[in-house]
């Protein structure tokens, strides 16, 4: 098969999440010891139940069986991205304004590579965090085309 399994499951998907007012937020298909193992995250701004979790699971088992992509036993997993979301796309990162969250970078800013902290604004090309060092605050701007890997953080507030 010359399409990857992601991206055929993302174009299965797509519709039923479309359908069903939900975010498509990854999909992930890995080899964890013995098992494959096929996860599709969604997500929604009310958040997603084991109801939608269980509908998306059957309807897109049923499209996969149909088609058969996948040559070996495989487990399909559809949740939430939980708390600590990714970031994955330019929307992610314009829906996390406000929030906390945790970056990291390809290559060194400032000698650093990972940050946390308040995202203030994202333009498309820039990224800019506030960042809490001691007990002072400060603006740390980060390049898009940077960012290794981004999530939302929690925070706890004692």
């Amino acid at each position: 098969m010359s399409k990857r399994i992601t991206d055929l499951v993302e174009e299965l998907v797509t519709p039923i999440t479309e359908e069903m007012n939900l975010e498509l937020v990854d999909i992930e298909y890995v080899k964890e010891g013995k098992n494959y193992f096929l996860r599709v995250f969604i997500d929604s701004d009310t958040g997603v139940d084991i109801e939608e979790c269980g509908t998306l699971s059957e309807r897109l088992g049923e499209k996969l069986d149909e088609i058969d992509p996948i040559p070996h036993n495989y487990f399909l997993e559809v949740s939430s991205p939980g708390a600590e979301r990714p970031l994955k796309n330019e929307r992610d990162f314009q829906k996390a304004i406000g929030k906390n969250v945790a970056i990291k970078t390809y290559e060194s800013i400032d000698g650093e590579k990972e940050f946390e902290g308040e995202l203030t604004s994202f333009d498309g090309e820039l990224v800019k965090l506030s960042v809490k060092v001691k007990t002072r605050t400060k603006e740390v701007t980060i390049p898009y085309e940077k960012v290794a890997k981004a999530r939302l953080a929690v925070t706890f507030n004692f």
